[in-house]
């Protein structure tokens, strides 16, 4: 198996350069959009307990009434902009950036520190890893 992997890399060096360009800019690209700054379950519980952290849910009403994080509130993604007056108080508390997987908090994080908020973090794992830790959910 090994030796065919050698062999398609040695007969085919463009497309396996092309390949490793195209993972490089991504990985680039997630590390910008602030895949970097993501904390665990159990930093973020030490943030928000410690030092009065604010945790914006960015999922959508339906999956944040099914679940969330209590104190936590929920600002759409779609809607991060038109509602950031709402979170101005928090510019220099953390806040963590909370969605489904973790996946699309890179985002909101990356928006919410260029409009200022200096400790901005996204939960590595989003609610999955929340629930999966069997941490307190709220449901209303």
């Amino acid at each position: 198996m090994i030796d065919q992997l050698f062999e398609f890399i040695e007969n085919h060096p463009l497309l396996v350069s092309a390949f490793l360009l195209v993972l490089l800019a991504w990985l680039a690209f997630e590390a910008k959009r602030g895949g970097s700054a993501g904390v665990s379950t159990t930093e973020a519980t030490t943030l928000i307990n410690r030092e009065d952290g604010l945790v914006v849910d960015i999922r959508e009403s339906s999956e944040f009434k099914a679940g969330h994080i209590a104190g936590a509130k929920n600002v759409p993604q779609s809607r991060l902009k038109e509602r950031l007056p709402q979170l101005e108080k928090h510019k220099e508390s953390p806040v963590i950036v909370v969605c489904k997987q973790g996946q699309n908090a890179g985002a909101a994080v990356t928006e919410l520190s260029e409009a200022g908020f200096s400790r901005v973090y996204k939960l590595k794992g989003g609610m999955a890893q929340w629930q999966a830790d069997n941490l307190p959910v709220v449901k209303r």
